[in-house]
């Protein structure tokens, strides 16, 4: 008795299984202007970032400057013919803290004067020979500050020789700066990120003239536009993100690396000019998180971008189908 069924007998009339292949995506992989598009969005990405970064610490240095500075004012008391200097500043200390807002008054001595003027007249000068005025740190309330016309004319009426120093102008001067920079930092981001935008314009429209048949069918045989563009999308939303995330980190390290040489070499005359000029070289949390912002935004209009000049350019080969005379003219 015979096995009438086909596939137990090997019967050629046997039905072969349907093998499904996975689709192949519209823009190959790892293709060279992917691999191009992610190492320039990974350079703009750093350069976006340094310059978030750098701006982020300009912000909270010159805030910390201007906290430092309204917390404190100066009172400097000149040596006049005749006069006691020991005296003065107690009178000036003395008249300086009876006034309310004044938290505390401190005398530099003669050897904290003497460490001021060092890098100036070096170390075997003496005080006695030159006339050199003293000074009185004075600590001041930032929420209840006190009168300071009322203790100009306090001075004036117990030590003429004393000049009280509020560091308004330096405050104005410094608050200023702050701004200008920050104003400079945000429109260089900008432009960064207005040429970021114009390469995957460009990048697109490459990876699309090497596939250009590929969408010329799809979207002939009935492919919507939202499905092709959703393809470049997906792909170049990938490559972005990579390009992004490279950047970003390596400028978050490159941050941190200068932090950890800051510390490292805290002592030498090369970190203190440092210091002096940049502030710590400590990007904080803001900073961090505006470094992954600029990740993301990167990310997403690499996206966004991708999807309009796929979009614009079915429109032209429709307008190509129409009108054979189009593509002629351009």
């Amino acid at each position: 008795m015979t096995d009438a069924n086909p596939a137990r007998t090997g019967d050629p009339r046997r039905p072969r299984p349907v093998v499904l292949r996975p689709m192949a995506p519209i823009v190959p992989r790892g293709n060279v202007s992917g691999s191009a598009l992610v190492i320039v969005i990974a350079i703009m990405s750093f350069l976006c970032c340094m310059t978030l970064g750098s701006v982020t610490m300009v912000r909270e240095t010159a805030e910390s400057w201007q906290g430092q500075i309204s917390r404190e004012i100066t009172i400097q008391v000149k040596p006049a013919d005749g006069a006691d200097m020991d005296l003065a500043l107690d009178s000036v200390r003395t008249s300086v803290l009876s006034f309310s807002g004044v938290l505390s008054a401190e005398i530099v001595d003669r050897a904290a004067t003497a460490r001021l003027l060092e890098p100036w007249l070096g170390s075997d000068f003496s005080m006695d020979d030159l006339p050199v005025p003293r000074l009185v740190i004075i600590t001041i309330d930032e929420t209840a500050p006190p009168d300071f016309g009322a203790i100009r004319q306090a001075l004036a009426e117990a030590v003429p020789q004393a000049a009280l120093d509020d560091h308004r102008a330096w405050t104005d001067r410094l608050i200023a700066m702050a701004r200008t920079t920050i104003v400079i930092g945000i429109a260089v981001l900008t432009l960064m990120l207005a040429t970021t935008m114009l390469t995957v314009i460009f990048a697109t429209r490459g990876a699309m003239a090497g596939n250009r048949h590929i969408i010329e069918v799809l979207h002939f045989v009935g492919a919507e536009s939202g499905f092709i563009a959703s393809q470049f999308q997906r792909r170049f939303l990938i490559i972005g993100l990579k390009g992004a995330s490279v950047g970003g980190c390596a400028a978050g390290l490159t941050f941190l690396a200068l932090s950890i040489w800051q510390q490292a070499s805290m002592a030498t005359p090369l970190a203190d000019q440092a210091s002096a000029l940049f502030g710590r070289f400590l990007l904080g949390g803001a900073g961090y998180v505006g470094i992954v912002f600029v990740i993301a935004l990167i990310a997403g209009m690499t996206a966004i971008t991708t999807r309009l000049t796929v979009i614009r350019t079915i429109r032209e080969i429709d307008r190509e189908r129409a009108d054979p005379s189009f593509g002629e003219l351009d």
